[in-house]
């Protein structure tokens, strides 16, 4: 699909600048559930006003954020998590236009409190004046709520949250860190009530979270 759309775009003329159909006809019907395909009309001089329409959104359900809310149809500025957007997105946007050159990354940031990351392409028109639309295309890939009450971990504390991410059992933990199965338990315990987590997924999605909070929202290459 990335491929089919830069395709499109590298065949399209500068002088002759292209419809934004033309680029993303093609790959509308290979979006899966976890895509979004998104137009940007950046005609107007505040990023504000560039109004935004889904082409095609994401087709999963989380009971955690429901992003057809977040990102309407319309100008930039109705998105409700301001912050996100002068964070994540106008920034690139803004830096695509000036330059008319296409950006595929990896982005991780912060939404409505929740940790998100996605993979994300971005195409300017190519114009030999200055683009009117840019088309993103992002594809999630993990979102976790982040803990309702602040936690700071040890190191077996830290040990334990690691080999529960790599799917360890609580006896497989105690045997790893030489400490009992009781003492694991009882520690997983301990940051279920301080995070606030109902249960085990929970936690370690939260404790994924935490750990994502400690690094300053950005974007990176891929």
């Amino acid at each position: 699909m990335s491929r089919k759309l830069l395709d499109a775009w590298l065949a399209s003329d500068p002088n002759r600048p292209a419809d934004a159909i033309d680029i993303y006809r093609s790959v509308v019907d290979l979006l899966s559930a976890r895509m979004r395909l998104t137009l940007i009309r950046v005609d107007d001089g505040d990023p504000w006003q560039w109004r935004m329409r889904a082409i095609r959104t994401y087709g999963f359900a989380s009971r955690l954020l429901d992003m057809s809310k977040l990102l309407p149809d319309g100008p930039l500025g109705d998105v409700s998590d301001r912050q996100f957007m002068e964070q994540a997105v106008v920034p690139r946007m803004q830096e695509v236009i000036q330059t008319q050159q296409p950006v595929i990354e990896v982005v991780t940031t912060k939404v409505m409190g929740l940790s998100v990351g996605y993979d994300r392409i971005m195409l300017p028109q190519k114009n030999a004046s200055r683009p009117e639309w840019v088309i993103t295309s992002t594809m999630g890939r993990f979102m976790f709520v982040a803990p309702q009450k602040h936690a700071e971990l040890d190191l077996t504390d830290e040990s334990i949250v690691q080999l529960l991410v790599e799917g360890a059992t609580a006896k497989e933990i105690a045997a790893q860190i030489n400490v009992s199965p009781r003492t694991v338990e009882h520690r997983i315990e301990r940051m279920k009530d301080r995070m606030g987590a109902r249960n085990l997924v929970q936690l370690t999605a939260m404790l994924m979270a935490y750990r994502l909070g400690h690094v300053t929202p950005d974007h990176h290459a891929d």
